[in-house]
């Protein structure tokens, strides 16, 4: 028997076994999860992007 893999809930960094039966991993719950959904929504998360970066310098060939 394979030993699962234990990991903090990125919300309330609760212990997370890392099984198919864990519905909502890597939370420990739907509401961790949709709190978590929340923070994206409300834009209080973001990805970092570089502000000199312009669309219109891609070729063709940067797009395949």
């Amino acid at each position: 028997m394979t030993k699962a893999t234990i990991v903090k809930c990125p919300t309330c960094k609760k212990d997370v076994a890392w099984t198919k039966e864990q519905k909502y991993r890597p939370f420990c719950s739907q509401r961790c999860q949709q709190i978590d959904f929340g923070d994206w929504a409300s834009e209080s998360y973001s990805i970092p992007v570089d502000p000199s970066f312009d669309d219109g310098q891609l070729d063709e060939e940067d797009l395949e």
